[in-house]
């Protein structure tokens, strides 16, 4: 018998009202792999989301984890269960100290009786190794977390998760608002964390860096999954199209062109 998945998801759905915001959703994602979720604003990566986070619960469907129904109450149940969501907020306090924002209230403490105080030099030195296993070397783990470039933010959020016990990292759209070099620094991390043994779920917009790292590729498209595909079953120019709709793009292609707008060459090179 085969062995199961360790995050899995049949058929998840959420309504709001009548309103349709997930329909019948299936993938699912392994230690060791990267699962990507794709779709533009809308497509319903948000409620994906704060299903498997445990902010909202799903309204048909089930989440398996190694083969077990569970269903989350709240974040704190998510997290409970090894699943950590890092946001694109990141949840990181600018002007504080690397080393506290990596443990944020969960540092070691010494004890002398009934007195208790922070083990800075443990933390600090926790917080370094850490970082170093990413492949961030910071020398002063005591310099603010503001003063880090956007990738490695967002690697110190990669790092605290692991580090805190995640068994599933789900990463909400960490490279959207970096640029080429501080995005390909987190791709590198996304790798790293696959290679140190997590289940990784990456939810994002732009398939040139989902498909890179990517070992699934879930694509969402107005809350309908347009389907899970292996990285064999699938082309980056097939996972492009189908995640920006190819019969919504030649309909916006043929308007633009009888508009004068644009050519067919024009088009080409867009979608290229």
């Amino acid at each position: 018998m085969a062995e199961p998945h360790l995050l899995e998801l049949e058929n998840l759905s959420k309504y709001y009202g009548n309103i349709i915001a997930l329909k019948g959703v299936s993938t699912y994602v392994n230690a060791g792999e990267v699962t990507c979720v794709l779709g533009d604003n809308g497509a319903g990566k948000s409620t994906l989301i704060k299903i498997l986070a445990g902010a909202h619960q799903q309204s048909e469907g089930s989440i398996r984890l190694n083969g077990e129904e569970v269903r989350f109450d709240s974040p704190r149940d998510a997290l409970g269960s090894g699943i950590a969501t890092v946001y694109q907020d990141l949840a990181m306090v600018p002007l504080m100290s690397v080393w506290r924002n990596f443990f944020l209230g969960s540092e070691p403490t010494k004890a002398l009786g009934p007195l208790k105080w922070i083990d800075k030099s443990k933390a600090k030195s926790i917080a370094r190794d850490e970082l170093l296993k990413m492949g961030i070397d910071i020398r002063d783990t005591e310099q603010p977390v503001g003063t880090l470039s956007g990738g490695e933010r967002q690697s110190v959020a990669i790092a605290r998760a692991g580090y805190f016990g995640a068994k599933v990292l789900i990463l909400d759209e960490p490279t959207s608002a970096l640029g080429v070099k501080q995005s390909g620094v987190v791709l590198k991390r996304i790798v790293e964390a696959r290679n140190q043994g997590l289940a990784v779920i990456f939810i994002t917009h732009n398939p040139r860096h989902a498909y890179p790292v990517g070992n699934r590729f879930l694509i969402l498209n107005r809350g309908l999954s347009m389907g899970s595909f292996a990285k064999e079953e699938i082309s980056i120019d097939d996972l492009t199209q189908l995640m920006a709709g190819g019969a919504e793009l030649q309909a916006l292609e043929h308007e633009l062109e009888a508009a004068g707008a644009i050519t067919h060459a024009d088009m080409t090179t867009v979608t290229d």
